[in-house]
C-alpha cells in the first residue's frame, strides 16, 4: 500500500516523523472511511470531498490553499486542519458540532447541509464568505464577527438574529426561518438583504442596504422598506 495507491499528489512530497509534508496539491482518490496515512503540511490544496469519510484524523495540520471535506458521512471535524489560508468547506455531512473545526479561515467557511443546532466552535474570523443554511440552528451565537463576504443563514429554526456580524460586506440571506421580526440584524450590509418567509415586520432590518431589499409583499409599506426606497433613489 502507497500513498499513490490512495492519492493523486499535484507536487512533490516527504516523510518525516510519520507525516506525509506536500509541496503542492492532494486528492483523495479511493472510497475510505478514515484516512491511510497522515499528513502534517500541505501548502496547496487538500480535497477529500464526496467520500465515505467519518473521521477526519490523518488531515494536514496546515494547509495552504484549500481544503474540501463536504459530501462524507462526518459528524465531527476532530482531526481537521488548525490552519486553512483559503476556503474550508465541510457542509452537506452530519455534522452536529463545530468544535475541533480551525479557528482562522481565509476563504470561505461552509457548514451548510448538516444537522447542527449550535454554532459553537465555529471560526473566530473567515476572511470571505459564511454559510450555516439548512441546518437546525436556533441561535446565531458563536458567529464569527469578523466576515469578508456573503452570509448565508436560511432555512433553519432561528427566532432571533441576535449574534450576527454588525457588517456584511456580501449579500445576507435570512429567508425560512422563524423569526418575527429583525432584530440583531447587521446595521450595514453591502450587497442584497434576503428575508423572505413568515416575517410579520422588518423592525431591526439594516441601516444601508446596498443592492435589493428582498422581502414579503406585504412587508413592503411599511416604514422601513419605504425609507430603503428613498435611501435607494438618494444613491442613484
Amino acid at each position: 500500500m502507497t500513498l499513490e495507491d490512495y492519492f493523486k499528489i499535484d507536487g512533490t512530497y516527504e516523510l518525516k516523523d510519520g507525516l506525509y509534508n506536500v509541496t503542492g496539491n492532494v486528492l483523495l482518490i479511493k472510497e475510505v472511511e478514515k484516512l491511510p496515512f497522515k499528513f502534517g503540511k500541505v501548502t496547496g490544496h487538500f480535497y477529500c470531498s464526496n467520500n465515505q469519510l467519518t473521521s477526519l484524523y490523518g488531515c494536514p495540520r496546515s494547509v495552504g490553499g484549500k481544503f474540501f471535506c463536504h459530501g462524507n458521512k462526518l459528524t465531527s471535524l476532530e482531526g481537521s486542519p488548525t490552519q486553512v489560508s483559503d476556503n474550508f468547506w465541510c457542509d452537506g455531512n452530519k455534522l452536529n458540532s463545530l468544535e475541533g473545526g480551525p479557528q482562522s479561515i481565509g476563504g470561505d467557511f461552509k457548514c451548510s447541509h448538516n444537522i447542527l443546532t449550535s454554532l459553537e466552535g465555529c471560526p473566530k474570523r473567515v476572511g470571505d464568505g459564511f454559510s450555516c443554511a439548512r441546518n437546525n440552528l436556533t441561535s446565531l451565537e458563536g458567529v464569527p464577527q469578523s466576515i469578508g463576504g456573503d452570509f448565508y443563514c436560511q432555512s433553519n429554526k432561528l427566532t432571533s438574529l441576535e449574534g450576527c456580524p454588525k457588517k456584511v460586506s456580501g449579500n445576507f440571506d435570512c429567508s425560512h426561518n422563524n423569526l418575527n421580526s429583525l432584530e440583531g440584524a447587521p446595521i450595514h450590509v453591502d450587497g442584497d438583504f434576503w428575508c423572505n418567509g413568515n416575517l410579520t415586520s422588518l423592525k431591526g432590518c439594516p441601516k444601508f442596504i446596498g443592492f435589493d431589499f428582498c422581502c414579503n409583499e406585504k412587508l413592503k409599506n411599511t416604514k422601513e422598506y419605504i425609507q430603503y426606497l428613498i435611501m435607494k433613489k438618494l444613491r442613484s
